[in-house]
């Protein structure tokens, strides 16, 4: 891997938050973490990333509604990054809906770290 690929993870839960990122950087990922969907969005206007982790329910912003502002960001890169949805409540929506909101793929709790770095990996080795 040359240049360290950066995944920015949405994710109220410090738990989840801090297991993922120690998770990811064993794999070598630049880890940003941030709270709500709205931080993601500030981070995104001023940062790259090589794919975004959303929890669906968080405070302020959602990852529903953060995933539709992602997608529709002026910037086309910006726009196009790998998004994929951490969520506790998957049966509150579809495939088809979380696909149709923009997000990749989507990740259930609690999570299965063997498949968080496994689709991170995945949809980041271009």
């Amino acid at each position: 891997m040359s240049a360290s690929k950066r995944v920015l993870i949405a994710e109220d839960s410090s738990v989840i938050q801090n297991l993922a990122r120690k998770i990811l950087e064993f794999q070598n990922y630049d880890i940003t973490a941030v709270k709500n969907g709205e931080q993601v969005l500030q981070i995104l206007e001023k940062e790259d990333f090589s794919i975004l982790l959303l929890d669906i329910n968080m405070p302020v912003m959602d990852g529903m509604e953060c995933v539709r502002r992602v997608r529709a960001l002026p910037q086309a890169e910006k726009a196009a990054v790998p998004i994929v949805a951490i969520t506790g409540n998957a049966k509150n929506y579809t495939e088809e809906e979380f696909k149709a909101a923009g997000f990749n793929d989507v990740l259930v709790k609690p999570l299965n770290f063997d498949r968080l770095v496994e689709v991170v990996n995945q949809l980041t080795d271009n």
